[in-house]
């Protein structure tokens, strides 16, 4: 789903520098796991009201509860803006970092990932008025286009030709951007996209196919963190064995239309 800006990224990596240690040894001597996330794109984490209280929930934050309990510690999740989860984790604010986040090579030297846990596809809200209208990336040529700032589509969008990206920080401020005609398309992840146009009536999910920007999200770690990639490798491997890691995006999924 997301990037994060060169600059973002080179704070990270010269921070980073001064952290020591595998965060394993960290996490299991404070028996906390603290996750950073930016929750505000369903199903993979995202705001929800349960019994009148607030809670963030989603896809990740089953995933990130899953490494929780095989660790046998207690979980926190710190939500804040994706380009400021990288430097984050790597002043030790944050243990992991899991928010629909691509192994780029840049993202590569600031960080340690896990194994893929979720290939991305990409999917591209419009009006629903506009459905028959735009159908694939051609019939998009010279729109604007909303993406979220950060995000793999930045990449993705090129896919459109002469398409002129509109970038906002919220996937939420991008649908408002939609429904008020400041941009013809939104591109976000399938099942996000299904997600708000389930919710709204006056958007539809396009027929434009767009190619998928990685070959799958992974967790994040600080630089130096071997047994803390192992942990988590484990638990992913044994939820794609048991089937869960396709029950927890169906449960997301019907969550988020559920709002």
């Amino acid at each position: 789903m997301k990037i994060v800006a060169v600059c973002s990224l080179l704070m990270a990596i010269l921070v980073g520098c001064g952290a020591k240690g595998d965060s394993y040894d960290n996490i299991m001597s404070k028996k906390t796991l603290v996750v950073g996330v930016s929750a505000d794109y369903p199903p993979f984490e995202f705001h929800k009201t349960i019994n009148g209280k607030d809670e963030i929930v989603g896809f990740d934050i089953d995933l990130a509860n899953e490494i929780a309990k095989d660790l046998g510690v207690e979980l926190k999740i710190d939500d804040m803006k994706f380009e400021s989860l990288i430097g984050a984790l790597n002043t030790d604010k944050l243990d992991m970092v899991i928010s629909g986040m691509d192994p780029t090579p840049d993202r590569a030297k600031a960080v340690d990932f896990s194994d893929p846990y979720y290939l991305a596809e990409a999917g591209v809200i419009v009006r629903a008025a506009d459905k028959d209208k735009y159908k694939t990336p051609e019939d998009l040529k010279g729109m604007k286009i909303g993406i979220q700032k950060g995000s793999t589509f930045e990449n993705v969008i090129s896919q459109i030709p002469e398409a002129q990206p509109e970038l906002l920080a919220k996937v939420s401020d991008l649908v408002l951007a939609l429904e008020s005609n400041r941009v013809e398309a939104v591109i976000v992840e399938k099942p996000v996209a299904k997600a708000y146009a389930t919710n709204r009536p006056e958007l539809e999910l396009s027929d434009a196919v767009l190619q998928p920007a990685s070959d799958g999200y992974v967790i994040g770690f600080r630089k130096g963190s071997p047994k803390m990639v192992e942990a988590a490798n484990k638990t992913i491997a044994r939820l794609k064995s048991e089937g869960k890691l396709d029950e927890f995006i169906t449960k997301a999924t019907q969550m988020a239309e559920e709002q």
